[in-house]
């Protein structure tokens, strides 16, 4: 290990960048409250203002992935379908198998520049959660509760609600509801055998309904869907934590850009189709599995400097007074205070790695793990 890696992988970085995140997402948060006037004046206006805000937040954690790990991503598509990315509505649907791969779909997003605009289906306990949660409220995220009498309603509503959005979005789905593990994959294996589906290797079953909705909803606004899957390199599986130690995964994702009028209107016509999408998302994992890449064409996507712009703004305008505060209490010569900040970075250090634990896959959500059938469609 080189003695920059060594640098990074440091848990005082961790806990650096971990207070430049949470600090400057408070203060965009108090900004987006703001705007809450502006609402009443101008909506279109407060919602292009809530997307260069939310923007400053997600692409700190693509600028982590970009600059700080230097992970890079590899797309392959169809250069005509390139060609529209990011000038477009889209619904781009995901597999869900590694911890990161929302950082990668965010990635995807930001060299597109719809990243400040991208929508996700979400769980409604995030929404009370600070800076990522309530960055998502302004930004009309559509949060559901998995409860699907109680969901149908509300998400159709909030889907509805995006049909005048004034900004190019994407709106990404995980459509397997969960992400993959090999007990989860078993028992959505038992589901398709006892609904007569062709199993998967590779992915759980789609959870068809949310998909039908989000379809039927946009339909007008949103002029395709992106199927999206994404593997990596050297059979690797990246974790949160090997990124924040600066450690350097490669990605691999394979877009093919499908118009949304081929997606049948009926519920369960449009059920058979995605079944039929994740069956095709199986082959390409395969095949990627055996020869070590997608296939189809590889288009160029360079990294953008924006985000790390912006991510070293932040850290200049809040680590210098954090700075000054430390020098503070170093020549106070005060006991009390020097232990009270020790025992405030312990906390800190604490929250950091719960956070961190969120996200690996072992203790990642336990829906689908139920050992009885589960209602796929």
């Amino acid at each position: 290990m080189g003695l920059l890696q060594q640098f990074k992988s440091q848990f005082l970085c961790h806990l650096i960048m971990c207070y430049v995140f949470l600090a400057s997402g408070l203060i965009i948060n108090l900004l987006q409250v703001c705007t809450l006037p502006l609402w009443l004046l101008n909506k279109q206006l407060a919602r292009r203002f809530n997307c260069r805000l939310a923007y400053s937040i997600a692409s700190q954690m693509v600028a982590v992935l970009e600059w700080w790990s230097g992970t890079e991503c590899t797309l392959y598509t169809d250069p005509k379908s390139y060609l529209l990315y990011g000038k477009e509505n889209a619904i781009v649907v995901l597999n869900h198998n590694y911890e990161i791969d929302f950082l990668c779909g965010w990635t995807f997003c930001e060299r597109f520049g719809v990243l400040g605009s991208s929508k996700v289906l979400a769980k409604k306990e995030l929404a009370y959660v600070p800076v990522i949660g309530w960055m998502w409220y302004f930004l009309e995220i559509v949060f559901c509760k998995r409860k699907w009498e109680e969901d149908r309603r509300t998400v159709a509503q909030s889907l509805q609600n995006l049909q005048d959005y004034p900004e190019n979005f994407w709106f990404l789905l995980h459509c397997e509801g969960t992400r993959f593990t090999a007990k989860k994959h078993q028992i959505s294996m038992q589901v398709a055998e006892s609904k007569g589906l062709p199993k998967l290797k590779h992915h759980l079953l789609p959870r068809t309904k949310g998909f039908w909705v989000t379809v039927q909803n946009l339909r007008g606004k949103v002029a395709a869907v992106y199927d999206s899957t994404l593997n990596f390199r050297n059979n690797e599986v990246p974790t949160l934590l090997g990124v924040l130690n600066g450690k350097k995964y490669h990605a691999d994702l394979y877009v093919r850009r499908i118009p949304l009028e081929s997606v049948p209107e009926d519920e369960a016509e449009c059920a058979a189709w995605l079944h039929k999408l994740y069956q095709d998302k199986d082959s390409f994992q395969e095949h990627y599995t055996q020869t070590g890449r997608f296939p189809g064409p590889v288009m160029n996507t360079s990294r953008r400097p924006w985000a790390l712009i912006n991510w070293l703004c932040w850290c200049c305008l809040l680590l210098y007074p954090l700075g000054l505060l430390l020098a503070q209490l170093v020549s106070s010569g005060s006991i009390l205070t020097i232990v009270a900040s020790l025992a405030l970075c312990s906390a800190a250090s604490l929250g950091v790695r719960w956070m961190i634990g969120q996200t690996e896959i072992d203790r990642g959500s336990s829906y689908g793990n139920k050992e009885v059938p589960l209602n796929n469609n």
